[in-house]
């Protein structure tokens, strides 16, 4: 296996306009795992709104399949089988605290509704192009858990702010990128209808942990070798966002979407 590090100016998360809950940590549909549960939304964590309320014990009750970010946008945040990983600037996997706090999230329970074999050799967009043609429609929320070997990897992570917090576009010219060759792992991802804009990424968003819980991170690229991708339908959508703090004070208006293209790819 190969890694390498690199400086980048390269990009990083996401955004859409939704339906807001406001809440305080109820388990609103307990029982039901067919819910996306969100913490914040993608255009606040853009805006540098990175101190969270929800703590890992409390995300560990909506789900066991999650992606994000932690306090002070401290890495990239990866959770599978109940599992949640603190992937930092040095492109190391930590197990995250149960009292540590996230301030933007998404979690879901995985039951794959839909497995696609991958063909070796696809590429990123090849990827997302085999799950498109999986689903059913592209009106509701989609889980993605991609197992198996991977030729290539291209992930990276983000360094832990201080305040006065920088906008995220800013931040990303910081990140550091990783490589890999020939590397075993699980990739964990949602698909968001383009009408969920401004609360989430539109579109897909992964992130990478080695099956080894070594290394992973935000995925920039990769090339598949033998694969299996299980997709989970989800057609219930639930956020709960800061009661109080610079979430309120924030510019939440539209017009993010170039800087979060410039993040994500």
């Amino acid at each position: 296996m190969r890694k390498t590090f690199l400086k980048s100016v390269t990009p990083i998360f996401c955004t859409v306009l939704f339906l807001v809950v406001v809440i305080s940590g109820c388990n609103l549909f307990s029982g039901d795992r067919d819910v996306l549960y969100q913490v914040s939304t993608i255009d606040a964590l853009m805006e540098g709104v990175y101190d969270g309320e929800v703590t890992f014990d409390e995300l560990k009750k909506h789900g066991d399949f999650a992606l994000g970010t932690f306090n002070a946008l401290d890495g990239e945040m990866i959770g599978m089988s109940g599992e949640f990983y603190q992937i930092k600037v040095d492109g190391n996997a930590y197990p995250a605290a149960g009292t540590m706090k996230t301030p933007f999230a998404v979690v879901t329970f995985f039951d794959a509704d839909e497995t696609v074999k991958l063909i070796p050799g696809s590429d990123f967009e090849q990827l997302k192009m085999a799950v498109d043609n999986a689903m059913p429609t592209r009106n509701i929320f989609y889980a993605v858990k991609v197992e198996g070997t991977f030729q290539y990897m291209k992930v990276r992570s983000v360094p832990r702010q201080e305040r006065p917090y920088r906008k995220l576009v800013e931040v990303i010219k910081d990140q550091a990128i990783y490589e890999y060759d020939d590397i075993e792992g699980t990739v964990v991802g949602f698909w968001c209808p383009e009408y969920a804009k401004g609360v989430n990424v539109s579109g897909y968003h992964f992130h990478f942990i080695s099956k080894d819980k070594t290394v992973g991170g935000h995925i920039l690229d990769c090339t598949l070798g033998e694969t299996v991708a299980g997709i989970d339908y989800t057609s219930r959508f639930f956020m709960t966002i800061p009661e109080k703090g610079e979430f309120f004070g924030t510019d939440l208006g539209g017009g993010k979407k170039t800087d979060l293209d410039s993040v994500e790819k």
